[in-house]
């Protein structure tokens, strides 16, 4: 299923029936689908890493990097949302995760580590291997990078970085998410050239353990690093920068809400969301009933909403909304926000509201410029370490990659909405700078993010996945 290229041109052009761009959970779930699918087809992933299912975001080994949804929400499985449940009860079942009994909840209340989730998906995509053999389809997983491709009338050419070539019926960009942490920045802030990885444990451990640790971002990449910093035995004080100042609110079991946004088809506008929303939350609190509970009824409509409103209205969602929604829905797993309210009880945890505005990393301890928020001035504050916890870059443009500059030089694509992602069609069909769909290429996850806003939850990323597959089925010749 597995092969490596080593850097040498291989000048036989290769043919597939289906390539994926990107062997994490995106790519894998969709292979996944398609080798469920009736009838014989050679399906490609082109992944770097040593493994499918896991990519960015599931290579994570430590623990405490846990998911932060509950079992019961993160099902790959489009049509079973118990999938995942009834995977974690038979793999603890056989004396996987000891840890599990430490959360004292049901297993659909558990919130599993990354790295077992990524698990879960490699283990679903071996059964539907043995599917699709049986029906004369394969996996092939080939250990390069694309760097480049050409579409064609009838298919899509390939070029690798080690050298060969792969010409597929078609193509699709399942890149998943690009780290901030890990990506150049537009800006010559120096950011990155200056910080150290959220997740990289063993870099931490380098730190001095009273090391006072600055951290540009409030997110949940920024809960990661305080775990990180956790393991790596870290006893300092640690600062966290960000614009708003705003903490992930950490994620309750809240019970089931009436579901409003159906019932009212008339709200689209953001404003008219907000204040619905709000009317809503205040109603649940005054019955006793967390707030979170009418705030999940929007998860379901969030790709409609976002998709029918005016280019003004997403501009005004992502100028005066977007840091609240944030930090709101996407919340923090209970572990790591007893961690974080822990540091912070401690004193050893302060969040403070400010811009950043330069990095000097000149020095043998790296110093930023903030420029606290409501105040004109700005100034530098050191620290014996420095993390960028930012998040997800989803501007195409910011990625320093062979794939996106080439496919952006030539137009072959062009940024989505609000320079998020890039630029489909409903079914995923790439949009090239002229507006014109691709017969061949297509995308899917977090590449889609500005078509459909949240394109990266794994429920999200399995049904693009699953309609998908069912597309590329019709692309046989």
């Amino acid at each position: 299923m597995s092969e490596a290229h080593t850097g040498q041109a291989n000048a036989a052009v290769r043919e597939a029936d289906v390539l994926i761009i990107g062997g994490g959970l995106s790519g894998t779930l969709l292979a996944m689908q398609l080798l469920r699918l009736p009838g014989a087809r050679c399906i490609v992933v082109i992944e770097p890493r040593p493994e499918l299912g896991r990519g960015e975001a599931y290579s994570a080994t430590e623990l405490g990097h846990t998911l932060n949804g509950n079992a019961a929400r993160m099902s790959i499985e489009p049509d079973d949302a118990d999938d995942l449940t009834r995977w974690l009860q038979a793999h603890i079942a056989a004396g996987g995760w000891p840890e599990s009994d430490k959360q004292s909840v049901p297993v659909a209340e558990l919130f599993p580590p990354r790295g077992l989730f990524g698990l879960y998906a490699q283990q679903r995509l071996a059964e539907a291997l043995v599917i699709g053999e049986r029906a004369g389809s394969s996996l092939t997983h080939v250990r390069d990078e694309v760097i480049d491709l050409h579409t064609l009338e009838h298919g899509v050419n390939v070029m690798l970085k080690g050298g060969s070539q792969w010409r597929a019926t078609s193509v699709v960009l399942a890149t998943g998410m690009f780290p901030a942490s890990r990506t150049a920045q537009r800006q010559s802030s120096g950011l990155n050239a200056a910080a150290l990885d959220p997740w990289n444990v063993e870099a931490l451990r380098a730190l001095p353990v009273d090391a006072r640790v600055l951290i540009i971002g409030s997110g949940l990449t920024m809960v990661d690093a305080l775990e990180s910093l956790n393991q790596a035995g870290h006893r300092g004080p640690i600062e966290v920068y960000s614009r708003h100042g705003l903490l992930p609110h950490v994620r309750r079991q809240p019970p089931v809400w009436e579901d409003f946004l159906t019932l009212a088809p008339q709200l689209r506008s953001p404003l008219q969301l907000l204040r619905e929303l709000r009317r809503q939350c205040r109603v649940a609190q005054a019955q006793g009933i967390d707030w979170q509970a009418p705030l999940d009824t929007v998860r379901v409509h969030i790709a409609r909403l976002w998709s029918q409103a005016s280019d003004a209205q997403r501009r005004q969602f992502v100028r005066h909304v977007r840091p609240w929604w944030e930090s709101h829905h996407h919340r923090s797993p209970p572990q790591g926000d007893a961690l974080l309210q822990r540091l912070l009880k401690q004193g050893r945890l302060s969040i403070r509201a400010a811009s950043l505005q330069a990095v000097d990393s000149s020095g043998a301890q790296p110093r930023i410029r903030l420029r606290p928020r409501g105040q004109a001035h700005s100034l530098w504050v050191q620290g014996d370490g420095l993390i960028n916890s930012t998040g997800i870059e989803y501007d195409w443009r910011r990625v320093d990659k062979p794939l996106p500059r080439q496919l952006l030089q030539r137009g072959l694509i062009q940024p989505g909405n609000l320079d998020l992602g890039i630029a489909a069609t409903s079914d995923g069909a790439v949009l090239n700078a002229e507006c014109v769909p691709a017969q061949r290429l297509f995308a899917m996850g977090p590449p889609l993010r500005g078509q459909w806003w949240e394109s990266t939850a794994v429920t999200d990323v399995a049904s693009q996945a699953k309609a998908l597959a069912q597309r590329l089925t019709i692309l046989r010749t």
